[in-house]
């Protein structure tokens, strides 16, 4: 009985203390680490909407970019950084890629780290040079094999989510092609602009201005649907390589062991910031569409493909 009773005290205390997290958070600012540098769509999709959370929450949300080994260097400072609620990540569909990439990670994403919100999605955009005789995806698949090993596509590094994009569509389309890694976008589309490499899998966001105003073709959308801006052009699926649809996304996370009530405020007020017409709005402009999780989804979401991508990258022969 004096057990029992003991046991039900300090079940309640703990209840207390963890109540006590979020009702006391946020009491001073939090940091934000980025693992990628700035003007990156992992970089300017998440600083939106920290700026309305910062407001929603009473404290500022200052932001630091700490770029490096494929997102994993900012990525570890997060997963080891105390659990208080007063350091998070901002990352992207990159992250459940890093462990197939890096195999002696010193943190383990799906066991180091906690889904707090998911931001939204974005499809990729085949793009290629204007300069390049193709008018369709099929007239791109059938030079490529004709001429194997002739093609190159650009990436922002090893392992990116734009990267990984392209070896799904590599290996659906059964053709050869050389990698070619930069340390940026804006560096890839200028040799895409400029002819010197064939293809690039680009964010939606950045490949629309340049569609638009002719410097660029479009020929494919790594998304299931069509992507409204781009009514026609064909989705992966629809030209009969559904294994290279691929979706982007940008989400918040904290140290795994960050207070479970911390989790869920932080979760409902990145909702109801989400929710915003004039957030949605500037979302849209970025290509992001909505994507609503809960924590516990998100955090089964990375286990799924963090596992197909150790397949993927496997059959692709990637190697850093």
């Amino acid at each position: 009985m004096y057990k029992s009773i003991r046991a039900l005290c300090v079940l309640s205390s703990l209840f207390i203390v963890q109540s006590a997290h979020a009702e006391g958070w946020p009491s001073r600012l939090i940091k934000a680490t980025i693992p990628f540098g700035p003007g990156s769509a992992t970089d300017v999709v998440p600083r939106l909407v920290f700026e309305r959370l910062s407001a929603e929450l009473g404290q500022p949300i200052v932001v630091e970019n700490r770029a490096g080994a494929g997102g994993t260097l900012g990525t570890g400072l997060v997963a080891k950084a105390e659990p208080d609620g007063y350091s998070i990540l901002a990352h992207s569909s990159a992250l459940a890629i890093a462990p197939a990439i890096f195999p002696n990670l010193t943190f383990d994403a799906t066991k180091d780290l906690s889904s707090v919100l998911m931001i939204g999605s974005s499809a990729s955009v085949m793009i290629v040079p204007n300069e390049r005789p193709w008018k369709s995806i099929q007239d791109f698949i059938a030079e490529a094999k004709a001429k194997p090993g002739s093609i190159s596509f650009g990436s922002v590094g090893v392992g990116s989510a734009v990267h990984i994009a392209a070896e799904k569509f590599r290996l659906a389309a059964g053709i050869e092609a050389t990698h070619v890694p930069y340390r940026g976008g804006p560096e890839v589309i200028a040799d895409i602009m400029g002819g010197r490499i064939d293809l690039y899998f680009c964010p939606l966001a950045t490949a629309l201005p340049l569609i638009r105003q002719g410097q660029v073709k479009a020929l494919l959308v790594s998304t299931p649907r069509r992507a409204a801006d781009l009514p026609d052009v064909p989705t992966a699926g629809e030209v009969g390589l559904k294994a290279a649809e691929s979706v982007s996304w940008f989400g918040v996370f904290v140290p795994s062991k960050t207070p479970r009530d911390i989790v869920e405020r932080f979760h409902a007020v990145g909702v109801k910031v989400l929710s915003d017409p004039s957030v949605q709005a500037s979302l849209t402009k970025l290509g992001v569409e909505p994507m609503p999780m809960k924590p516990a989804e998100i955090d089964e979401l990375v286990k799924r493909e963090t596992a197909a991508n150790l397949e993927l990258i496997k059959a692709a022969g990637i190697k850093q």
